[in-house]
């Protein structure tokens, strides 16, 4: 009787190892070039204003009621400063009036655009 060392399991562990290493290292070397935008050398963005619309309707900028009229000029002053807009709707207000607010920022060429007070609720 021959005493011999069965070497097909230790082919097949060899076998795993290499196809680790082949898949592996390439992985581990090859790199993304990403370009990253490094921002403009300008003067940062004015002041964001806030425009709420109210349970009944009515308009405020930063605070203050204004008329629909008035609307328009404020915003387009502020697409000039680049300036964050913050749209803050309240909970009972209507949604043919928000939409009708939104689609006159729109026009005007509003940019930056955030909506307030949709953050969610905590629950203790």
């Amino acid at each position: 009787m021959f005493s011999t060392l069965n070497t097909t399991p230790l082919i097949d562990v060899m076998l795993v190892l290499l196809i680790m290493l082949i898949v592996t290292i390439p992985s581990l070397t090859h790199k993304v070039p990403v370009d990253l935008h490094q921002g403009e050398k300008t003067a940062p963005p004015g002041q964001p204003h806030q425009l709420d619309i109210t349970e009944d309707g009515s308009l405020l900028w930063d605070g203050a009621p204004i008329s629909d009229a008035q609307l328009a000029p404020l915003l387009r002053a502020g697409v000039s400063t680049d300036a964050l807009l913050l749209l803050k709707t309240y909970a009972a207000a209507r949604y043919e009036r928000f939409d009708t607010i939104l689609a006159q920022v729109k026009r005007t060429g509003v940019s930056r655009l955030a909506f307030v007070g949709h953050e969610r609720t905590k629950f203790d």
